[in-house]
């Protein structure tokens, strides 16, 4: 086994290769001086079960394009077997044409990928599940839930209920309330624009009770802060927001500085840029995606991977 890592998220690589006993793999990312990539693997992927972990996020187009190369370059190093290990997958949200003349760029991604020579794909929450029929070859969907379930339930929260902050989350939520054991709950929103969100009703009693909104991602935590507003309106005490990927930004974290929201618990899929009093907690997935490389190395199952 080789395991190497782009530039995006090294510390969660370094932490699965931890996990792992094994070494991050010797790799040299350069630019010229127009700000082309240069990769050069520094040792000997020829015959070697090869895993690439890089992030698609922030600068998306910059890690989309490094990991590209990275693929192409072991491709052509005579690497065995490829896999591309994304914890977070950019363009998720483009995932169908829901409006005239738009691209369906989360499919056009899943297309670059299998052409650089990946041979599988091990994601993790991808904003649409259907996302893994866009990959013509394998591909390990995991879940960070387990992670952020075992977090709360270390936190013997009281009367809790886990709310979907809008339709697209209500899978999610079940599956949270299920493993939790508590109630369920929706909250309906009206997009304004990329950054502008409006809540509009709960479906569901929270009167009295700590809401838990769960969601795969977030970036100006417009959803979140609304539907946390809507919630104390209806009687909510504590309020709690578990997201797997946490794009925040500074306008983000403003918000949520201004929220009724007590805590905003995500994973290390994606490094958090900018800091704030906001309490932030971050759960790393180094374990559950450094246990899913190595049953695939092992050609081992990884639906285990799926419980508690």
């Amino acid at each position: 086994m080789k395991l190497f890592t782009g530039t995006a998220n090294p510390q969660l690589a370094r932490r699965i290769a931890e996990y792992l006993g094994v070494q991050l793999g010797a790799v040299d990312i350069s630019r010229f001086p127009d700000g082309e990539l240069l990769v050069r693997f520094k040792e000997n992927v020829r015959g070697k079960d090869t895993f690439i972990v890089q992030s698609i996020c922030h600068p998306p187009n910059e890690t989309l394009m490094e990991l590209l190369i990275m693929i192409d370059a072991a491709k052509r190093a005579s690497a065995a077997r490829i896999t591309a290990v994304v914890p977070f997958l950019a363009y998720a949200r483009q995932d169908r044409k829901d409006q005239p003349r738009v691209p369906i760029t989360a499919k056009l991604v899943a297309n670059l990928l299998v052409a650089a020579g990946t041979n599988r794909v091990l994601g993790m929450d991808f904003h649409a599940e259907q996302i893994q029929g866009f990959f013509d070859i394998p591909v390990d969907h995991l879940y960070a839930m387990p992670v952020i379930v075992r977090y709360l339930k270390e936190r013997n929260l009281r009367n809790p209920i886990v709310v979907a902050p809008d339709s697209g989350g209500v899978k999610m939520a079940v599956r949270y309330a299920e493993t939790l054991g508590a109630g369920l709950a929706l909250g309906a929103k009206y997009r304004r624009g990329p950054e502008e969100v409006e809540a509009v009703n709960v479906v569901g009693d929270v009167q009295g009770r700590t809401a838990i909104m769960v969601d795969d991602l977030t970036s100006t935590a417009a959803t979140l802060c609304e539907a946390a507003k809507l919630l104390k309106q209806h009687g909510a005490n504590d309020i709690y927001a578990a997201v797997t990927h946490a794009m925040l930004r500074p306008e983000g974290l403003e918000r949520l500085e201004q929220s009724p929201i007590r805590e905003l618990i995500v994973t290390d899929s994606i490094p958090l840029k900018c800091e704030s009093r906001f309490p932030i907690t971050v759960l790393t997935v180094a374990e559950l995606l450094g246990e899913a490389i190595l049953r695939i190395h092992e050609n081992r199952s990884v639906t285990s991977l799926f419980k508690l």
